[in-house]
């Protein structure tokens, strides 16, 4: 059956077997996951408190491509690609977003071969959907709002007919799967059911939880308080060495763990063809603190940055410098893979001063020093940072590093005392 075209926002896909993110090729195109991002990002600010009126700011976006927007937000989150579902067998959801008096539907079918994403009622589907209906503004708030104002007091789950849902001696019922997707979509909608970040990264196919890294359980105790917050993250390093559609698991991760969050990645490669709703790629030589700084200026402050760039010791350094004063007061910053400052080979570290602030590891150390600035009762005894009142905590994991960020000028009162003691003396 010839599909009906939709407008240029958000063209049908089909994504073959990404339980995470779209396949490569499959992902909207730069300008129109620009555009979308752009309408989140508006859909954020209106739905950030009960007091915002999400009506208006639907009726002034569009409400066909609002809906659009939230359909492929749905989508992305039930991660339906990972259903399992057997060769010849396919289900699909139809998702009725109402609005004004208006049902707009569309149809989300689920096969062995990924996902398709068709406007309106698709007819003489096998076996037949299941459709979920709700109010447009109801699944904003749900999706972008904070998670004490989602309800689901709209919604209705209307099942097909007897013939198809009850069985007899000559029918089984419907599959496993039929009802495991309209649940995964219910709990999208119910904002619940949420992964932790070592089960998305194996979904995702990132190397942060593996046999290289075991990076999320530290990220999980840092990341979790945040995860419903509306952030900006961004990561240096997206993979896939020059294949412009290789790489961006993690950012995919990210976007998947933060739901209203805004997720940026930069790369030396070109790697527009995986921009996406909430997420977009930029390309940009971390070696060149002039490319992150213009970067930073676009698109910050950041509440994460995340470095797992070249691991060349000169470079993460200066980028810590160029991108901290873009951190916001209370943000966090992480460098990956410290282990790199310790090997010569590729990386162009060195294990023989373990203390030398060339290095990232002898860098960090300069930080331990600065959490304490306050301390030191020798004047001159350590010529200040301007990192020294903004680092209020450093925590050190194997091969990472989260810094965080705040006020740290507390004062000492104990070091005022020794040190007018000390003036007194002399």
């Amino acid at each position: 059956m010839a599909r009906r075209a939709r407008p240029a926002l958000d063209p049908p896909r089909f994504e073959r077997g990404s339980s995470c993110g779209p396949a490569p090729g499959d992902s909207l195109g730069a300008m129109l996951a620009t555009e979308a991002t752009d309408l989140i990002r508006d859909l954020l600010a209106a739905t950030a408190s009960a007091d915002g009126d999400v009506t208006a700011a639907i009726d002034g976006l569009g409400v066909e491509r609002t809906a659009r927007v939230l359909v492929e937000e749905v989508v992305f989150r039930a991660r339906l690609g990972d259903t399992g579902v057997r060769a010849g067998e396919a289900v699909s959801v139809v998702l009725a977003l109402a609005h004004r008096g208006r049902e707009l539907a569309t149809t989300v079918c689920v096969g062995p071969g990924g996902i398709e994403v068709r406007d309106g009622h698709t007819p003489g589907t096998a076996p037949p959907p299941a459709v979920i209906a709700q109010d447009l503004v109801e699944v904003a708030r749900a999706l972008y709002g904070p998670r004490e104002l989602v309800t689901a007091a709209t919604r209705a789950i209307r099942w097909p007919g007897h013939r198809f849902v009850v069985p007899s001696p000559d029918r089984e019922v419907p599959p496993p799967f039929y009802y495991w997707v309209v649940q995964r979509v219910v709990q999208v909608l119910d904002r619940r059911g949420a992964a932790d970040l070592g089960e998305l990264a194996v979904r995702c196919g990132t190397d942060k939880w593996g046999a290289l890294h075991q990076y999320t359980p530290h990220y999980e105790r840092h990341f979790a308080p945040l995860r419903e917050h509306r952030l900006t993250i961004l990561e240096i390093g997206i993979g896939g060495y020059e294949d412009p559609r290789r790489g961006g698991t993690s950012l995919h991760m990210w976007k998947h763990f933060f739901p209203r969050a805004l997720v940026h990645g930069i790369d030396i490669a070109d790697k527009s063809p995986l921009d996406g709703p909430r997420l977009s790629t930029t390309v940009a030589d971390q070696s060149k603190p002039e490319e992150l700084l213009e970067f930073a200026e676009r698109h910050g402050p950041f509440d994460i940055v995340i470095d797992d760039g070249s691991h060349v010791s000169s470079h993460v350094i200066s980028t810590f410098h160029t991108l901290f004063p873009h951190l916001r007061p209370t943000g966090l910053y992480v460098i990956e893979d410290l282990h790199t400052a310790y090997w010569p080979e590729v990386f162009h570290g060195d294990d023989t001063d373990l203390g030398d602030p060339r290095f990232t590891v002898g860098f960090l150390k300069t930080l331990v020093d600065g959490l304490h600035h306050e301390e030191f009762l020798r004047p001159g005894a350590r010529a200040p940072l301007p990192t020294d009142t903004q680092v209020i905590g450093l925590h050190l994991y194997p091969n990472v590093a989260v810094v965080e960020k705040g006020s740290n000028a507390a004062g000492s009162p104990v070091a005022d005392m020794l040190r007018a003691a000390r003036a007194t003396r002399s």
